[in-house]
């Protein structure tokens, strides 16, 4: 029997250094029926030059380029419209898949729908994080431990609340560049949001989420990827995307009552990369008084871990 087609998506911008080893990955794959599509989000580096002698005189592999700069989720959203696949497994331009990332992926959530009876599932490939300073991270996926994988509306809380069921393993969170689904999943939830520049995968999964969507993973790492920055990443437009989905899932948030806290959590993130003490401190304070329990567990549940990483970090820096 032929094995079901799998879409390899990879969105591209300003990769000319990255693209190639991405491109690689995806034709190296072990499954034995994919096709790939590369969406250049109006790239100004070279790197539409990169793609076409990559993908020359290959079959199944094409190149989509946007006359202007969209943003991820535009980009995701157009290979959406053109997969041919029962699945579709997106790729990032600067990470690199294992080969065995898709059959590995694609089995874990078949076993996973035949043994819990459900059809909104996505998997998510653990993998690594590498950064230039010589520090790596592991990054075990979302639902790749534990004996009942999350689901339903917790995953929302979770990624707007960080609020924590005891029984479930989180892993980091729900990457789209480790994400596989049936293509249907994506139909169901609607596609990625295009006016988001930051955090569309997080919406996405709370959109799944709030349509009782399960969150399952792999435990064998199965990709690598490789941290980078840009103007995308900026604090701000960070804060202001967070902020974004906030306000979308606002009717939630005010049924369990923590619209607010989900409003201005993100604003401690924003003032401790900004390193406005003062604002950050007041902003605590505040979040504190109105939220004493919710606000402690969060902050100390995230607040140690992520000053060591950053000190892991600056460690590994070149004195």
């Amino acid at each position: 029997m032929q094995s079901a087609l799998v879409t390899i998506g990879i969105t591209c911008f300003n990769a000319h250094s990255t693209i190639d080893r991405a491109i690689k990955s995806a034709l190296e794959q072990d499954w034995p029926n994919i096709e790939i599509f590369i969406v250049d989000d109006c790239s100004s580096d070279g790197s539409v030059a990169i793609i076409e002698q990559a993908i020359a005189g290959r079959t199944g592999i094409n190149l989509i380029q946007h006359p202007q700069n969209a943003g991820p989720a535009a980009a995701r959203n157009t290979i959406l419209k053109r997969a041919n696949g029962e699945f579709i497994a997106f790729f990032d331009d600067d990470d690199i898949s294992l080969p065995n990332r898709i059959s590995s992926q694609v089995q874990h959530l078949k076993d996973y729908e035949k043994q819990q009876k459900v059809d909104l599932v996505a998997c998510y490939a653990s993998g690594r994080r590498k950064y230039d300073t010589g520090y790596e991270l592991e990054l075990p996926a979302i639902g790749s431990q534990g004996e009942i994988a999350p689901n339903g509306s917790e995953i929302a809380d979770y990624l707007l609340l960080y609020r924590k069921h005891k029984d479930r393993f989180y892993g980091t969170g729900t990457p789209t560049c480790s994400l596989l689904a049936r293509k249907s999943t994506f139909e169901y939830v609607g596609g990625f949001d295009s006016t988001l520049r930051r955090v569309e995968d997080a919406d996405f999964a709370i959109r799944l989420a709030l349509l009782d969507g399960h969150f399952i993973g792999t435990q064998e790492p199965l990709f690598i990827q490789y941290s980078t920055t840009s103007e995308d990443k900026s604090p701000e437009k960070n804060l202001a995307a967070e902020q974004k989905i906030v306000r979308k899932h606002k009717k939630y948030l005010n049924k369990i009552g923590f619209y607010y806290y989900a409003w201005h959590w993100p604003k401690l993130r924003y003032y401790h990369f900004k390193r406005k003490y003062l604002k950050f401190t007041w902003e605590l304070i505040n979040l504190f008084a109105r939220y004493p329990l919710a606000t402690s567990r969060h902050f100390w549940a995230t607040g140690p871990k992520r000053l060591m990483h950053e000190k892991r970090i600056r460690e590994r820096q070149p004195s």
